[in-house]
């Protein structure tokens, strides 16, 4: 994947387009094939302003194609998905829904962030260099405000010292770290995380995870694809749980993971129950068993 390519090439503003109250996300019978498989079948959501919402399934179950749908990295087959008020991937034509440009589909995603579960950091760029290129590729910026900003997001994920250091010199957690600066670099409202921990190693989990955690306190509206149950335990405002397909429970953390009575969500936690990586009380008020 080129992710220079990928990005969005309009300039995003500080400013919400959608008022308050109104979801940035909205999604309405969203389905997806991947020829005779449906992958997506019927996925309706909300992910309102400063709401993080956490996306919990068993593999293949479609969560990741979700995200890219919302990414408008996948091309959704019928439903609607909505950026913030507006039709994203398809336009409408003398009654017709047809499939919208390539600079339109920038348009309605120029706020909408994305971090993968591989780091794609270009491996001849620096740290710095990295969260700099689409600042001034995509967004014209001069190289010594590209720089300003792109200094700024290494601080912010706690990488200010490894602005000149290459991938091949940096951790796991650390590369991840350094994507996730890059898409902050262009100032999104919306953040996409598809299982941004599932790469690293146990040990460098927690420094990405306590990254995406100051986002969430600082408002950001993000949806996360993870197998991190205990962080959505803490940090989601909404758990979704998808499987084959479709959400088939969705609630506050307390609901789903606590109050769950949805026979295939029950068995799906309790593989997290024998690892010892959940609760054995509410998120609120409990320390992991």
């Amino acid at each position: 994947m080129n992710a220079i390519a990928d990005m969005p090439s309009s300039t995003s503003t500080a400013a919400f387009d959608t008022p308050p109250g109104a979801p940035l996300i909205e999604v309405r019978d969203l389905r997806k094939r991947f020829g005779e498989v449906e992958v997506l079948r019927g996925v309706d959501l909300e992910i309102a302003r400063s709401e993080v919402v956490c996306i919990i399934g068993p593999s293949g179950s479609g969560k990741s194609t979700l995200l890219r749908c919302l990414a408008a990295l996948e091309t959704y087959d019928q439903g609607d998905v909505r950026i913030e008020g507006e039709l994203l991937g398809y336009s409408e034509r003398n009654g017709k829904r047809v499939r919208a440009s390539q600079n339109e589909i920038n348009r309605v995603r120029r706020n909408v962030g994305m971090v993968f579960q591989q780091f794609n950091l270009w491996p001849h760029m620096t740290a710095l260099g990295n969260v700099m290129e689409a600042l001034l590729r995509v967004r014209n910026l001069s190289r010594d405000e590209a720089r300003r900003r792109a200094n700024a997001m290494l601080e912010t994920v706690g990488l200010a010292h490894k602005g000149d250091a290459y991938p091949s010199k940096l951790s796991g957690g650390q590369q991840q770290r350094v994507a996730i600066a890059r898409a902050l670099a262009m100032e999104p409202h919306i953040m996409l995380f598809d299982e941004p921990t599932s790469a690293l190693d146990p040990e460098l989990v927690g420094e990405v995870l306590q990254v995406m955690k100051q986002l969430a306190r600082d408002g950001m509206t993000m949806a996360v694809v993870t197998h991190e149950m205990g962080f959505a335990a803490q940090v989601a405002d909404k758990v979704m749980f998808i499987d084959q397909g479709r959400i088939a429970v969705q609630g506050k953390p307390r609901e789903v993971f606590h109050d769950a009575g949805q026979p295939r969500l029950r068995q799906f936690l309790q593989n997290y129950l024998d690892r010892n990586a959940f609760w054995a009380r509410g998120p609120d008020d409990a320390e992991p068993v």
